[in-house]
């Protein structure tokens, strides 16, 4: 019974520490910004810590498939056949909060490497804790 109550208590602990782990930046090309001066890139900084303040949003994409095929059965009137098939699916999937923040995340990653490359003094904001 011991040995059972550790186990739960160890899975327990590893389930909550895999949820508790960090988001890392994707990587994002500073080039993307270098047609910035300095103080559009400290804008566009700043307007991506605002977005990450409030609570990053997972884009939604919509999608459409059609697909043609050859299928087979028993027919309503007692026989067998083949015959063709069209399908149309309509779906929407979206991204994970985390991936949205990664991507942001990396995005000021470049914004940062650029002003340094610039020689900005670009001031860098992090969530104040609540």
């Amino acid at each position: 019974m011991k040995t059972l109550y550790i186990s739960l208590m160890a899975a327990g602990t590893l389930l909550l520490g895999a949820c508790a782990t960090t988001v890392k930046p994707t990587y994002v090309s500073p080039t993307h910004y270098q047609a910035l001066n300095c103080q559009q890139l400290q804008s566009e900084y700043n307007r991506i810590q605002s977005y990450i303040d409030q609570g990053v949003q997972a884009p939604k994409r919509t999608g459409v498939g059609v697909g043609v095929g050859l299928g087979g059965g028993w027919g309503s009137r007692g026989g067998w056949g083949i015959g063709p098939s069209v399908s149309v699916n309509m779906g929407q999937s979206s991204n994970t909060k985390n991936t949205e923040l990664a991507r942001v995340l990396g995005e000021q990653e470049a914004i940062v490497q650029a002003a340094r490359f610039k020689g900005c003094p670009i001031i860098v904001r992090t969530k104040q804790a609540s």
